[in-house]
């Protein structure tokens, strides 16, 4: 018997023991984060003190601080998921795709299935972000962020050398339709339309963004 599986008088195994502290701690995570974007969203980010996220979940708010360091990451809580998603997409592409074709392959089944990391938070969230400057911000630095990930994706699957531009520059355009489509969505959802209405414009829009790539991207990074 594995010393992992041992218990004492009842007393749960330290293996046990441990993935019940790390399962509380996500679940307070969580419900911080939950009871602070409510709050963000009824009242507004810079108006939302620490305090009343914490009166709001029950914790102290130290406990507020120690999971979320910055208060704007408790409304933006899945901030690596979209960092990496296009580096993920195009590290795992099929054999024969391209950087280009693996993007917009992924693209249009997140406006498919309106995902949220592509845009569709809906409009109480997606008005939150607009009204806050600070948040406005944060999101502006993701999308770099993400650029970056996607750039170093692409010198690794290509092979280039540190100097050279090339995977740069294709991240830079690649980013810069994902950015200008993130934001088509958040502009409609803003202008009170619907879901399905945003994915059917939003999926006839991007046809067009990705198309303008084509001439210098459909050839590049084929796995």
């Amino acid at each position: 018997m594995s010393n992992d599986t041992i218990t004492v008088r009842g007393a749960p195994a330290p293996a046990a023991s441990a993935g019940l502290r790390e399962s509380k701690k996500r679940e307070t995570r969580q419900l911080i984060s939950d009871h602070a974007t409510r709050l963000f969203m009824a009242q507004g980010f810079e108006r939302t003190t620490i305090a009343e996220i914490a009166d709001a979940a029950r914790v102290a708010k130290k406990t507020v601080t120690n999971y979320f360091p910055r208060k704007e990451d408790m409304a933006l809580d899945h901030q690596e998921a979209f960092v990496a998603s296009l580096a993920d997409t195009v590290t795992g592409r099929s054999a024969g795709e391209s950087a280009l074709a693996a993007l917009r392959r992924a693209f249009e089944a997140a406006v498919a299935a309106q995902d949220p990391v592509a845009g569709f938070a809906g409009p109480d969230f997606s008005r939150m972000i607009d009204d806050s400057p600070t948040l406005s911000a944060c999101l502006r630095g993701l999308h770099d962020r993400r650029e970056e990930a996607l750039a170093e994706a692409l010198a690794r699957t290509t092979g280039a050398s540190s100097g050279d531009i090339t995977p740069r520059t294709a991240a830079a355009l690649l980013g810069a339709v994902h950015r200008v489509l993130f934001g088509r969505i958040q502009e409609l959802t803003l202008a009170g339309r619907s879901n399905d209405d945003i994915a059917r414009t939003v999926a006839a829009e991007a046809a067009r963004a990705f198309d303008l790539l084509a001439p210098a991207l459909a050839d590049y990074a084929v796995a």
